[in-house]
């Protein structure tokens, strides 16, 4: 299992990866499938172009692209010691394998190291318990519970709003 930063070269992979994870879990995702279908390659290809302040790892096994999590930093002054980890997926046969701790933990240490950030938050489907435990597992708490965060059809899903720390040994007082 290989986890690395994606790269433009990888569009079409993280693009049918990520389209197959809004159809299978829409409610693990604030964007949905008819909001990205039609989105051009280019664009997929332009995110992923190294930057900064943004960062989508994959996780392979051979040529094949099994989970993915992006990581941002957020723009604004004030709050560029923060991150924000989006879009964890994995395929459902790479389930069970420590693909999500993988990643997410890259996507961590990219947070800690690269970007000296001091937190990072996300946020999980409060009725997805393996992915809230998961993320407690690697360090993020609850801070909040949004009710009715988000609406999937006619149905109402609650989210945690989670918080993981750097180490303190990384991080400026």
């Amino acid at each position: 299992m290989l986890i690395r930063l994606l790269n433009p070269a990888d569009a079409a992979g993280f693009r049918a990866v990520r389209l197959r994870g809004l159809t299978e879990e829409p409610a693990a995702f604030a964007s949905s499938y008819e909001e990205e279908c039609g989105r051009p390659l280019e664009a997929t290809q332009a995110q992923l172009a190294p930057k900064a302040d943004g960062a989508v790892f994959g996780a392979f096994e051979g040529d094949t692209l099994l989970g993915v999590v992006g990581l941002q930093r957020e723009s604004m002054r004030k709050l560029a010691h923060k991150g924000v980890v989006w879009g964890m997926y994995v395929v459902p046969q790479g389930r069970g394998r420590g693909i999500a701790r993988r990643l997410l933990a890259a996507a961590l240490d990219h947070a800690w190291t690269q970007w000296q950030l001091a937190q990072v938050n996300l946020s999980a489907q409060t009725g997805n318990q393996a992915a809230v435990a998961l993320y407690r597992s690697l360090g993020f708490e609850v801070f909040g519970t949004e009710r009715g965060s988000m609406r999937v059809g006619d149905r109402v899903h609650d989210e945690h709003h989670m918080v993981c720390r750097a180490p303190a040994a990384l991080t400026k007082e």
